[in-house]
Order: structure tokens, then C-alpha cells, then sequence
């Protein structure tokens, strides 16, 4: 009776080493040739990203999420090899998933949207930009939001949500910008005189760029003045020191020509 047992439990160890000891062999083998994937996929990835360039913490964040997601589908793949029913699993973190993407909508698209910036690169640190009403300097780029500085030294925090579903005005993207100004005279003035004058005030700014030419036309017969459109160009940083030097300029050389600045008004007839 005793040989019987001995004999039955050797049976059933032998069997069930066997099983499981392949199964435990198949999983070591999973887990090696896994882990020399996603090493391989990891130097990859940072590879192409160096290529191209990407953001520093853009590169960082992918990498680990990518790599992170490979480990736990390694994980599952091990515990189905030693006979672990994984299809719970991969319930509870769909439905994990789910609640935590319905409950951070708003952040979700926040954080994909600062990938987008990230990758495609609208804008960088330090340029001028206005997006979503706000204009400013690009102070930093986070992944759910965007830090600009305003001119007078505001701290704006837009979402890039937001901002990458609309429109987004970079100054800083050209090295040269087009300075426009309006400058309106009386109707005694002669066009001919104006004309030659605010030209000339365009040509001597040593700031303004002689290619391509500055531009000087009558853009307007307005109600009160003879308005002409100052075009000249300039290097991007200089964009405002040159528009505020030309209106300045413009009024005291008008001043000195005897050409007057009109006042807006309105002539009323009356008749009996």
C-alpha cells in the first residue's frame, strides 16, 4: 500500500514538475527575450528623438510611457505563460483607463496638446506670440500648459489644450517684420511735399532696412485728414523701437514744414 502511494506521488511530481517547470522555463524565456526588446525599442526611440530634435522632457515623458506600457503587456504575457488568467487583467485596466480618461477629459486634452507643441514646435522659449487673445513671451512650455510674460511683466498661463486648437501668431518666426504707420494731414497739405518728407524720415532711420525699399502712398481720403500708409522694413527686434521712432520723428518734422496734424472733426451746414 505504502509503494503504491510513493509510487502515485512520484507520478503526480513528475507530471506536475514537468508542467509547470516548462511553464516556468517558457516564462524565463519571455522575460529575457522581452527585456532585450524593449531595450532595443528604448534605444531606438531615443535615437529618433535625438534625430529630430525634441523637447528634453517631451523625449523623457514618451520614453517612459512607451517603455512602461511594453513592461506591464511583458508582464501580462509572463503571467498568461505560468497559467494566470490575464483576462481580468486586461479588464480592470481598460476599465481603469476609461474612468480616468472620462474623468480628465479636460487634462487629457491639455497633455495632448503640449505633445503637439512639443513635437511640431509653433513657437519656443523666448518668442513673441498671441494665442487665445493674449500676447506675450513665451516664458515656458509645460506639458499642460503654456507660460508667456506680457509687456508689462504679467505672468499669463494659458492651457495647450487651447491653444493648439487655435489660431497662434508668432512674431519671432521671420528674422524681418514690416513696420506699418498711419499718418493722416490736413487737406491743405501738398501730397507731392508730404510724400517726399515722410519718405525721407524712412530713409535716414538707420534701423530701417534699405532691401526691400521703404514705401510711402496715399492709402485714404478720410473725413478729417489725407491719410498716407508709412511702410518700411526692419529687423524683428527692432519692430516697435522703429514704429514708435517713426511716429515720433513724423510729427516733429511735419511740425517743422508747416504741414498740419488735423484733429478729427465734422462740418455741419446749416440752411434756412
Amino acid at each position: 500500500m505504502g509503494k503504491i502511494n510513493i509510487e502515485k506521488w512520484k507520478t503526480l511530481f513528475f507530471d506536475y514538475g514537468t508542467e509547470y517547470g516548462l511553464k516556468l522555463l517558457g516564462a524565463i524565456i519571455i522575460w529575457i527575450i522581452g527585456s532585450w526588446i524593449i531595450k532595443k525599442i528604448k534605444s531606438l526611440l531615443q535615437k529618433a528623438m535625438n534625430k529630430f530634435k525634441y523637447d528634453e522632457s517631451l523625449e523623457k515623458f514618451l520614453t517612459s510611457l512607451i517603455i512602461g506600457s511594453l513592461k506591464v503587456i511583458l508582464i501580462i504575457l509572463i503571467l498568461g505563460q505560468l497559467g494566470v488568467e490575464t483576462s481580468s487583467f486586461a479588464a480592470i485596466l481598460a476599465a481603469a483607463g476609461l474612468a480616468i480618461g472620462l474623468a480628465l477629459q479636460g487634462s487629457l486634452s491639455n497633455f495632448a496638446g503640449g505633445i503637439l507643441i512639443m513635437i511640431f514646435k509653433p513657437y519656443r522659449i523666448g518668442d513673441y506670440i498671441q494665442a487665445q487673445g493674449e500676447s506675450g513671451t513665451v516664458k515656458e512650455i509645460e506639458i499642460f500648459t503654456t507660460k508667456l510674460n506680457s509687456t508689462d511683466n504679467k505672468e499669463i498661463i494659458i492651457p495647450n489644450g487651447a491653444i493648439s486648437n487655435g489660431n497662434i501668431t508668432n512674431f519671432s518666426t521671420e528674422k524681418v517684420r514690416r513696420v506699418d504707420v498711419k499718418m493722416g494731414v490736413s487737406y491743405d497739405a501738398d501730397i507731392k511735399q508730404t510724400k517726399e518728407l515722410l519718405l525721407k524720415i524712412m530713409t535716414e532711420n538707420p534701423k530701417i532696412l534699405k532691401d526691400p525699399e521703404p514705401l510711402i502712398v496715399l492709402s485714404e481720403l478720410g473725413d478729417s485728414s489725407v491719410n498716407f500708409l508709412m511702410r518700411s522694413w526692419v529687423n524683428t527686434d527692432e519692430y516697435w523701437n522703429v514704429y514708435f521712432e517713426l511716429l515720433e520723428t513724423s510729427k516733429i518734422e511735419l511740425d517743422k514744414a508747416g504741414i498740419e496734424i488735423p484733429f478729427p472733426q465734422m462740418d455741419i451746414h446749416t440752411k434756412n
